[in-house]
């Protein structure tokens, strides 16, 4: 391919691109089954069905008395105590006209009992009590299977685990889950300008902050992410580190090198043994794009060098090459705001702006862009501010204050 003239795509189009040819196999197929106490995070392989009913029993949904609702029909009604249900007993008394149980929030409701009096609408007796005020037959009972029943769809396949969804699986009686075996990720930057963080800069040399930036943005994702050091700007060395780097991964991430300078190694050695796929896409910042298959085997995801064009382009296209990866269906947080304040943006290119979230007396949500100049691709400081993107269509070049604008979350 010529590295003066390339395929102009839409974001649209890149991504399906990639999701197509780059990770040509799908999802990982290695699974494992582990413990739900160490499950947090992981990507479910498999659909968590319920064991049994849930609850698995009828119960009591207040402290009262568990009665039968035709000893209610004349009020106030006296009745006897017979004993106690707490939470945890397996007792099931018999209850005949005129009787009745004290029960407890969590306990099993017996068999001849059909509606339970919370102890506010008694006078609290422990011997007889007086029911002052009667409701619905069935009031206040948990019915046995009520949230699911026995072989009902839990949490499904692909779902990416929180708190939430390991406490409905623990309800549900499963102690293990199928999980996707954690992809493990190499991630590198590209340049001899580049050196560590806390070193001493020389002229012409900036810190290294993308692969900083994207590791930990993987290890939030549940990816096992390796960041290597710098790459140099010499095509036969550069090959040789992602000789080493592909072998041990299931996808090499790169930042910097993917346009048309002659100096842009990753396009030129991924071109040269990859197979190197590089294309503009109708978005700023993020225009140049790469992808290649190294070696005919590891994906290769290749990012523009700026900053923020490094990392809009892995929230627009490498967090979907992950969660394909995981299989992972989760979609990314979106919504409306708005636009606190005014902006340009270039005609015919998506943009991406990062923002800063707020309401203002009437509760709207408002956006605001988050740095002075803009979404400039080398203002790396305008996304640690930032809660979301601002993404405004190719054909609006202006976005005015009072302008309803779609935002997709960077949490």
């Amino acid at each position: 391919m010529s590295t003066t003239s390339r395929t102009v795509l839409t974001v649209e189009e890149y991504l399906a691109e990639l999701l197509a040819d780059l990770l040509d196999g799908g999802p990982i197929a290695d699974t494992e089954e582990v413990a739900l106490t160490r499950a947090l995070g992981r990507v479910l392989a498999r659909d968590v069905t319920s064991a049994g009913d849930v609850p698995a029993f009828a119960n009591s949904a207040m402290d009262g008395y568990a009665v039968r609702h035709t000893d209610l029909a004349t009020l106030p009604a006296t009745l006897r105590v017979l004993g106690d249900v707490p939470a945890g007993s397996s007792a099931d008394p018999r209850i005949a006209a005129g009787e009745c149980v004290r029960i407890m929030t969590g306990a099993p409701v017996p068999g001849d009992a059909d509606t339970i009096v919370p102890v506010e609408l008694t006078d609290g007796g422990t011997e007889t009590v007086t029911v002052a005020e009667a409701r619905a037959r069935g009031q206040h009972v948990r019915g046995a299977g009520e949230d699911v029943r026995a072989g009902d769809l839990v949490v499904a396949s692909g779902t990416s685990l929180t708190g939430r969804h390991i406490g409905a699986i623990a309800a549900a009686g499963a102690g293990t889950v199928t999980v996707r075996r954690v992809p493990v990720v190499a991630v590198a930057a590209t340049g001899d300008e580049l050196i560590a963080p806390g070193g001493q800069l020389d002229r012409g040399q900036i810190f290294e902050s993308n692969a900083a930036h994207l590791e930990a943005t993987l290890t939030e994702l549940g990816v096992s992410a390796h960041r290597c050091e710098p790459l140099a700007d010499d095509v036969d060395g550069f090959s040789r580190a992602l000789d080493e780097l592909a072998a041990e991964v299931d996808l090499v991430i790169l930042t910097g090198g993917v346009s048309v300078g002659a100096f842009d190694v990753s396009r030129i050695a991924l071109e040269g043994s990859g197979d190197g796929v590089f294309r503009h896409v109708r978005m700023q910042p993020g225009k140049p794009q790469g992808w290649a298959r190294w070696r005919g085997r590891t994906p290769v995801l290749a990012f523009p060098g700026n900053p923020v064009s490094a990392a809009i382009s892995f929230e627009v296209f490498g967090r979907p090459v992950i969660d394909r990866l995981l299989g992972r269906t989760t979609p990314p947080g979106a919504g409306r705001a708005v636009a606190a304040d005014g902006w340009t943006s270039p005609a015919g290119r998506r943009q991406y702006l990062p923002v800063r979230l707020s309401s203002d007396e009437e509760g709207r949500l408002l956006a605001t862009p988050n740095h002075r100049r803009g979404s400039a691709s080398h203002m790396v400081t305008s996304l640690a501010g930032a809660d979301a993107l601002a993404v405004v269509p190719e054909d609006v070049d202006a976005v005015a204050a009072g302008d309803v604008v779609e935002i997709r979350s960077l949490t």
